[in-house]
This record gives structure tokens, C-alpha cells and sequence, in this order.
């Protein structure tokens, strides 16, 4: 006996009996999609068809009926939906009547604690609230009635879509509107960490009003997999109200794991591929059938007059050709009438590029029909297809929209077999905006840019399309890109050299920018280790355009003028190296005069002193200055804790620090003697924009190396008043020693979450193991901080590699 049965069999079908079959049919794990949606839309069908019932008796009122309308009157009922309700009346009961009959229905609905979105109208009430309501025009679309004069709900609904299809020319660009500027708020679901279901782009809502557009009869949505892209989606919905108890679209982290669970899926990232796809299909069709809108709107606005000029004859498409076998037509591109795609396997990528460089879409039919028909590529492919593939990724953002076009048809992974790891795939880390396929097609984008900084603009643009191809597999994913990315390149033909550089490419694509955020430039071994594994000044010229294109289609987050600088003055230093100038080996550098002051001053005073000055660059376009941070000097007397001292000051005024430089010089005391100051360099950040005051900045430092200011108390009050979100655990921090990072130095790597302190934390913890910091590289990417310090013993030597494993356990100790 199912729930529905139950209730209908019940002596009680009252509230307590509806919730009680209500429960046990959400907790049948057995009934789940779309059959416990319509089975818990019946059920709320049978229980208000009874309140209705005898409300109408008791009220007196003929000529109603109770409308379901949305997704309730599509019979898509999920766990914590809305009852969206209408009751529909003739006007002929008083409004007494009509206030007592909606009471006797909304109350036992509220008394369950169900959300109600409800209404009463005439249907001459709703036929004018929907003409001014589009919102409400779309939810009576999908009226259906549920309970009372049913001839009444029809006659309605027939109303409202004749008035929706003559409408159409007018409501369709209103509706299209709508929907643009609710994905501008939302975002593309496609690619968010933390999608909302309904609301982002590509989510339900799109998915209804494309049925509202196939019931204007103007267009229809390509069918073909929308259907299942719903399903996947309703069905993480009902998950999610499951797992949380809540009416939530939102797709938090940390119900992830809990809702990839019930839905039986390996784990949080089998969930956010598959809801990626089903949005990725629903995105296509939106764009498909609204361009098909606005074609049709066009044509018909422009139909008369042509008419007219044209005698009465209709006049037709004009055909433009593009390349051989492609032309334009109505403003899409496709086949020309004696194009053989089974005869020309290059066909697909020639419509493809040519598209791409006319910055036109691509017709959906043609896409299917290439998808159909089309010859497979011999391997390797024949010049023509790889230089048209060069071509497709060197148009800029219109290549977009192309790709996406051949991807919905699966005419990627049929030219890159290897493409499949990566569709969809989400990246977990919040700096990235794309997901991995997307984040390649962007790269693409980005190099396009950039094609005119080196020689070889075709490996540029195919090493940024598989820089990232390594990810989906096991391991380090440059390591495995690199073996990928050799076969893929061989397979588009290219020959033994360009491969080799390619997988070069791919394989160092994060060298630049790690080793000139996290490794000290000044260093020859620094300088030596990028020259070794980069070969020539050709390839560094690609690294270069690829580092700056990876970053740029990353994030915000990724790339700056400071980042572009320190990558620019590591290129110079190993261009040179690559040329036949050995780098010089560091001297220590003679203080300028500004720190020479300083230095003097601090050992006068016996306390700290400071100036702060905004470093700039070459004006931009606008001719404004571009800041590349701020330049922090300090000298102090040399004692024990100035790092964690300072660092924790500068952390408490809210100062991102970028590098620091530590070094001692000795001075004469008036006594003659000789005593050391210890001069600190620093480029920091405000993280709010605006600077503090040099003297606060010097009294918070008195205070702390003189411990009356309790830095580590200060910097917990901050963390606890803005706590972590709930579920987001951050992994553990990670200490490494670099191998033969330098020859003047160890070199420490600590992996952290970023938090205020941070280096303040590993400044008291090297303290203690008695060691002096040299200098120190921070790089911080959204939560993730990888923070670099140079250390030597108390003499200025490297220390031994057992000194240095222990000194970096302690480290990772220290910062649990």
C-alpha cells in the first residue's frame, strides 16, 4: 500500500494524517526523483481536494476551484517547496463567502508550518494581473487544477495562453530580460563552488522559461538531454531540502558530501559535475532558443516591409561565404549547399574557426549535422585542421561560444579524446573561477592577447588549451600534463621539436610565478634552477605569455601589477642567464642612505624607528601611476623577537606583507665600540585601501618588543569575532625544506591557511629554534598562503640537513 493510498483510506485525513503519509513517503529511501515528487504532489493533491471540499460546503460557495500553479501545478513537488495556490471563483459569492472558504484552505496549511504562496481572483482578476505581472503570467502557464469546477480552471488557462501567444513579440524580449539579469545577480551555475539551483544561470528557473517559450509557439528549446539536465537538477534540490531540513537552493560546501550521499554519488565532486553538465545543458539551450527568439521577432518585423518592396514575394536569406564550404547565413554560420562533411574531415574545425574569426555563433544544426556526419581526423591531423584549430583559439572571447557549441554536441572529446577528465570538472580551490575546462578555454583567450610578445603564437595558444590537462588524474597534475600533453600534440601534428616545447610549457606552467613569489631573486641558484629546467630564451618567451595568460583566466586573485612585476624581473635575470652571463653571486649590499639614517637614529634612541613610502610603476593607460605596493623600513637595535614583533604589528593594522628582508649592520657607538641594528625591508599591502600612520605603526612596535602589548590576545580576539564557516575545515599546514634551494641559505616552505598572524606565528616559532631568518616570500591565493623563509645559523651558515628537517617539523608543530 503506498503513502498515498494511506492517507486516501484514512478515517483521518486532516492535517495529522497528511503529515504523518507525507513523512513516511519523504523517508522511503526506496521512492525518490521524479516519482516522489508526483507521488507527494498526488498526496497534497488528495488532502487539499478534502479542504477544499468541506470548505465549499461550509462557506456555500459554488462556481470555485482550488488552482495549483509553478512548480506544484507542474506536479514537480520537492520536500520543502512552496504551495503555490490560486483559488480561482466566478464572482458569484459574496466576499465574505470568499474570505471564509480561502480561511478554511490557508490555516491548515500554515498549522503545518508549510510555506504558502497564495492568492483569489476572478478569472478576469487574474487575466489582468497576469498581463501586468510577467511572473505571474509564467506561473499560470502551469495551472492545473486540484480541486472544485474544473470548466472554470480551463476556461482560464486557455485565456492566459491565447493572451501569452499574442503577446509573445512583446512578453519573450521582456522575459529574456528577466532572465540576463537574474544570471547577473546569480552568476552561471556552471561554474560556481556554491550554486543555487534555481536562481544562478543554467539553474530551474531557465529550465521553466524555456517552457514558457515553446508554449509561445515562437520557438521551442533543443530537447535533446533537457529533460535529464531537470531531472539532475530537481533531484539535488530534493536532496538538499533532505539533508538540511530546509527550503535552500543553495548548494553550500559543506552540504556537499551529505548530498552527493543521498543521491548515492562517489563523492562532493561527482556532484558538482554532474549538476555542472545538466546546467551546461540548460545554458546551451537558453542561448540556442533565445537567439532563435529574436530571429523569428526579427524576421517578423522586417517580413511586411520587405513584402512590400518586394511585390508580395518573400525575399531569401542572403548566404555570405566564410571559407570554403562555410557561410553566413541570417546571422549564424553554416554549411554551404555543397559542403560534403563526410568527404572533408577538416570541415568541422573550418566552420568552427570561421566563426570564431566572425565573431558569429554557429547554427545548433549544423553543430548536430557535423556531429552526424563528419569524417573522423586522421592521426596525425593534416596541417590544414591544426592550423585551423590555432585559428579557433587565437579569435579572442568569441571563441567562447564556439567551443561551447562543439562541446554540447561532444565534437571536443572526438577531436581530444583526453578532454573528457576534464569537462566539468569543478576546482575546490575559490581563487579559480572556472571549472577546469572552461579555465583551458579561457587561458586560450587570454594567450590570444598576448600572441604578439612571441614567436611562435601556435604553441602559445595549444600549450594554454592543455596547460591544466594534467588535473583529473593522480599526482602532481603538471607532472601528468606533461605526458598528456606530448601525445596531444603529436596527435594535432605537431613535429618532434614543437612537442617537446609544448610539454616543456605545460609541465613548468606554474615555475615563473612560484619561484618569483616564493624564492629570493637575488639569489644565483634561484636565477640557475628556472634557466636549467626552461632550455632556451624561446621557451622562456612562451612561459612568460603562458604564466601571465593561466593567471589572468584564474582569477582577480591570481594576478596583480606586483605579481607581473617580480615574474618580469625573474624573466630578465634568466634571459640573461640563458644569454651567457652567469649571475653574480650576492654581496652584502651597502645600506642606502635613507636606511643608513634610520640605522643611526635606532641606535641613538635604543628603539625602533620607521618611514613608509607607496612604491609606483609606469603610468596605465589612463596615465595614473600604478601602485605595486607600499615600502615599509625599520631599524631597531638587534634583541631577540623583532620578526614576530614586527610581523604581529603589522598584521594587527591590517598590513599584508608581500616580501620581507632582514639583515644586520654593525655601527659605531659613541663609546667607539661596534653594535648591530637590525634593518627590516618590507612590501606590504593595506588590505582595506588606506594606510595607518608611520607613528602608530612605531608605538605598537615599542609596544610589543617591550611586552606590553599582547599581540597573540589581540590577533585571537580578531579570528574569533569573524569564525570560519561552519563545515569548511582547512587541511593542515604543511613545512618543507626546499632541496638545494640555495647555496646561502635553507630555504623553509610553510603551506598554511591564510589568517591574520600568520607570519607573526612562524616568526615566534624560528625564534625558538634559534635560528636567524634572512629574508621571507609570501604568497597568499584566496585561503591558501605558501610563505617562504631563508634561514642560517646564528653565524650566517646554511644549516645541516638534520638541523633543517627538525627545524622545519617544529615549525609545522607550532602552526597546528
Amino acid at each position: 500500500m503506498t503513502s498515498i493510498e494511506v492517507i486516501t483510506e484514512s478515517e483521518d485525513s486532516g492535517p495529522s494524517g497528511y503529515a504523518a503519509a507525507r513523512l513516511r513517503l519523504l523517508q522511503e529511501k526506496a521512492q525518490s526523483g521524479p516519482p516522489r515528487r508526483a507521488a507527494l504532489a498526488a498526496l497534497t493533491d488528495t488532502w487539499l481536494t478534502g479542504l477544499f471540499t468541506a470548505a465549499a460546503e461550509a462557506a456555500g460557495v459554488r462556481g470555485a476551484a482550488l488552482v495549483a500553479v509553478g512548480g506544484y501545478g507542474r506536479g514537480e513537488l520537492s520536500p520543502r517547496s512552496d504551495l503555490d495556490l490560486l483559488l480561482l471563483h466566478d464572482g458569484s459569492a459574496d466576499a465574505g463567502a470568499i474570505a471564509s472558504l480561502a480561511d478554511r484552505i490557508w490555516y491548515p496549511v500554515w498549522d503545518l508550518g508549510l510555506a504558502l504562496d497564495h492568492s483569489v481572483r476572478t478569472p478576469g482578476e487574474a487575466r489582468k494581473t497576469a498581463g501586468e505581472d510577467l511572473k505571474v503570467q509564467l506561473g499560470l502557464l502551469d495551472a492545473r487544477p486540484v480541486a472544485g469546477d474544473r470548466g472554470l480552471v480551463a476556461a482560464m488557462r486557455t485565456t492566459i495562453l491565447a493572451d501569452w501567444r499574442n503577446l509573445a513579440p512583446k512578453r519573450l524580449p521582456a522575459l529574456d530580460e528577466l532572465c540576463r539579469e537574474r544570471a547577473e545577480r546569480q552568476g552561471e551555475l556552471q561554474f560556481l563552488l556554491e550554486p543555487d539551483l534555481k536562481e544562478a544561470r543554467g539553474g530551474l528557473r531557465d529550465a521553466t522559461a524555456l517552457r514558457a517559450v515553446a508554449a509561445s509557439w515562437i520557438a521551442d528549446a533543443p530537447r535533446e538531454g533537457l529533460a535529464e539536465a531537470r531531472r539532475i537538477l530537481l533531484d539535488a534540490r530534493d536532496a538538499l531540502h533532505l539533508t538540511t531540513g530546509r527550503a535552500t537552493d543553495r548548494l553550500a560546501l559543506q552540504e556537499q558530501d551529505q548530498v552527493s550521499a543521498a543521491l548515492g554519488l562517489l563523492d562532493a565532486d561527482a556532484l558538482l559535475r554532474q549538476v555542472y553538465e545538466a546546467a551546461r545543458t540548460v545554458s546551451y539551450a537558453t542561448d540556442v532558443t533565445w537567439r532563435e527568439v529574436n530571429r523569428v521577432l526579427r524576421a517578423r518585423s522586417a517580413r511586411p516591409r520587405l513584402r512590400a518592396m518586394l511585390g508580395g514575394k518573400a525575399a531569401a536569406p542572403d548566404r555570405t561565404p566564410l571559407a570554403d564550404g562555410v557561410v553566413e547565413a541570417d546571422g549564424e554560420v553554416v554549411l554551404a549547399r555543397t559542403a560534403r562533411p563526410e568527404r572533408d574531415p577538416v570541415l568541422m574545425l573550418r566552420a568552427a574557426a570561421a566563426a570564431a574569426q566572425s565573431e558569429l555563433p554557429i547554427s545548433r544544426h549544423v553543430v548536430r549535422h557535423l556531429a552526424a556526419a563528419a569524417r573522423p581526423l586522421p592521426v596525425p591531423w593534416p596541417a590544414e585542421a591544426r592550423e585551423e584549430l590555432v585559428t579557433l583559439l587565437g579569435a579572442g572571447e568569441a571563441t567562447i561560444p564556439v567551443w561551447e557549441a562543439l562541446e554540447a554536441e561532444g565534437l571536443i572529446t572526438r577531436l581530444l579524446p583526453d578532454w573528457e577528465r576534464v569537462h566539468c570538472r569543478p576546482q575546490r580551490n575559490p581563487v579559480h573561477t572556472w571549472t577546469v575546462d572552461r579555465h583551458l578555454v579561457e587561458a586560450a583567450v587570454r594567450a590570444s592577447s598576448l600572441t604578439r610578445r612571441v614567436g611562435r603564437p601556435d604553441l602559445l595558444l595549444v600549450a594554454a588549451l592543455l596547460h591544466d590537462i594534467g588535473k583529473g588524474w593522480p599526482g602532481d597534475h603538471s607532472v601528468a600534463g606533461e605526458v598528456i600533453a606530448r601525445d596531444v600534440a603529436a596527435r594535432i601534428g605537431f613535429d618532434q621539436h614543437d612537442v617537446g616545447v609544448i610539454a616543456t610549457l605545460v609541465r613548468h606552467h606554474l615555475l615563473l610565478i612560484e619561484t618569483a613569489t616564493r624564492r629570493d631573486l637575488d639569489d644565483p641558484a634561484t636565477v640557475r634552477s628556472v634557466a636549467t629546467a626552461v632550455g632556451t630564451a624561446s621557451t622562456l618567451e612562451l612561459l612568460h605569455a603562458l604564466t601571465e595568460a593561466d593567471a589572468l583566466a584564474t582569477g582577480p586573485a591570481a594576478w596583480s601589477t606586483w605579481r607581473a612585476s617580480l615574474v618580469t624581473d625573474l624573466v630578465t635575470r634568466v634571459a640573461a642567464v640563458l644569454a651567457g652571463e652567469a649571475p653574480d653571486e650576492p654581496e652584502p649590499a651597502a645600506p642606502s642612505a635613507e636606511q643608513e639614517r634610520l640605522a643611526v637614529e635606532a641606535l641613538r634612541t635604543g628603539e625602533p624607528v620607521l618611514t613608509l613610502h607607496a612604491q609606483t610603476e609606469a603610468p596605465d593607460e589612463d596615465g595614473e601611476p600604478e601602485p605595486v605596493g607600499v615600502e615599509l623600513q625599520i631599524a631597531v637595535p638587534d634583541r631577540p623577537g623583532v620578526l614576530p614583533a614586527a610581523a604581529g604589528v603589522l598584521a594587527l593594522h591590517r598590513l599584508t606583507v608581500r616580501a620581507a628582508d632582514l639583515r644586520a649592520v654593525e655601527l659605531p657607538t659613541e663609546i667607539g665600540e661596534c653594535a648591530d641594528v637590525l634593518l627590516l625591508s618590507w612590501r606590504v599591502a593595506a588590505e582595506y585601501g588606506s594606510l595607518p600612520q608611520a607613528g602608530r605603526l612605531r608605538a605598537d612596535l615599542v609596544r610589543a618588543l617591550d611586552g606590553s602589548l599582547d599581540i597573540q590576545a589581540r590577533l585571537a580576539e580578531r579570528e574569533a569575532a569573524y569564525p570560519r564557516r561552519r563545515g569548511v575545515k582547512a587541511p593542515p599546514p604543511r613545512v618543507t625544506v626546499a632541496p638545494a634551494g640555495s647555496r646561502l641559505a635553507t630555504v623553509i616552505e610553510v603551506r598554511a591557511q591564510d589568517a591574520p598572524g600568520l607570519l607573526h606565528r612562524i616568526g615566534r616559532a624560528l625564534e625558538r629554534s634559534a635560528v636567524r631568518v634572512r629574508s621571507a616570500h609570501v604568497s597568499t591565493l584566496g585561503a591558501n598562503a605558501v610563505d617562504t623563509v631563508y634561514v642560517t645559523r646564528e653565524d650566517g651558515s646554511v644549516l645541516p640537513d638534520a638541523d633543517a628537517a627538525a627545524v622545519a617539523k617544529a615549525l609545522e608543530e607550532a602552526l597546528r
